[in-house]
């Protein structure tokens, strides 16, 4: 078995099938405490599934998984006070107030009614939201329904958080916010899990990342050394068969290339190098 001494997770050969089909084919990670680690794929590459197998929501076929020591699949009533979730889908109830959607949270993890006021008012203090707090679910932007999400995975104060996806759907500028969001509750010293298919969020929030396709780690590394093993600068050229990149790593030679391949008469672009590249390059496909 792995040393866990160190470890908020400790993922080991998990598999998950669906009848012939196989979700998960032995994924095996960890991550250290206080870290902020990423899972980057395109849909259906089993981000979801392994997060779900994770918070006891789906039972692996086989595979070992523990969070803080604690084993996923033997100790689940003590798994579940230790970390929180966001999902991907907003499971908010709608007619209820914020407040209301927190304090039923809190009776389900037995928290005391003071305890439930007091947490209720500290989180939505941490996401600005205290002012909504009487405000019913229903009436809150998608960005405002996702820091409640939030908010309601941090009220018991888990020591790992699972973030499932949580700026799909959103725009832009809102999807930054809640990168800042991320980022405070990481210095706080909470570990984070976290699921994407957006390059750049995974590139800009992660300590490091582990890339998965068809239910299998590709590999895992920091944002930084995944994208110097390609080089600094990409020359970008399209012809009949479509967009070509080539990697360099100053920018003296990818200026080369570029007069190179603007003589012969391709529109070409030189950038830096960014974790799409990486992605691209080990599997064959884009992540989103």
């Amino acid at each position: 078995m792995s040393d866990k001494s160190s470890a908020a997770i400790v993922v080991e050969d998990l598999r998950k099938d669906y009848g012939r089909i196989k979700a998960l084919r032995g994924v095996s990670f960890r991550v250290e405490s206080g870290e902020l680690f990423a899972l980057l794929g395109p849909n259906g590459a089993g981000k979801t599934t392994t997060i779900r197998i994770l918070t006891g929501l789906t039972r692996a076929t086989s595979g070992q998984a523990f969070i803080e020591g604690v084993s996923v699949f033997e100790q689940s009533l003590k798994l579940k006070r230790l970390i929180g979730l966001v999902p991907q889908a907003t499971n908010l109830d709608l007619e209820l107030t914020v407040a209301e959607n927190l304090f039923i949270h809190g009776l389900l993890y037995q928290l005391k009614l003071p305890e439930i006021k007091k947490r209720t008012r500290e989180v939505l203090d941490y996401i600005e939201l205290w002012p909504r707090a009487r405000s019913k679910v229903k009436t809150l932007s998608g960005g405002m329904r996702r820091r409640l999400l939030i908010a309601r995975a941090l009220l018991h104060r888990p020591q790992v958080l699972f973030l499932d996806e949580p700026t799909v759907g959103l725009d832009p500028h809102i999807r930054r916010r809640l990168w800042s969001l991320i980022k405070r509750i990481q210095r706080q010293g909470t570990t984070i899990l976290l699921t994407t298919h957006y390059i750049e969020e995974a590139e800009f929030l992660a300590d490091r990342v582990a890339f998965i396709d068809l239910g299998k780690i590709i590999v895992c590394d920091t944002p930084a050394n995944l994208m110097a093993r390609l080089g600094q600068f990409a020359v970008d050229f399209t012809d009949e068969r479509g967009l070509h990149t080539r990697y360099f790593q100053d920018q003296d030679a990818a200026q080369k290339e570029a007069l190179v391949l603007s003589g012969q008469g391709y529109a070409v672009t030189i950038r830096r190098v960014n974790l799409e590249d990486a992605f691209v390059s080990l599997t064959g496909r884009k992540a989103a």
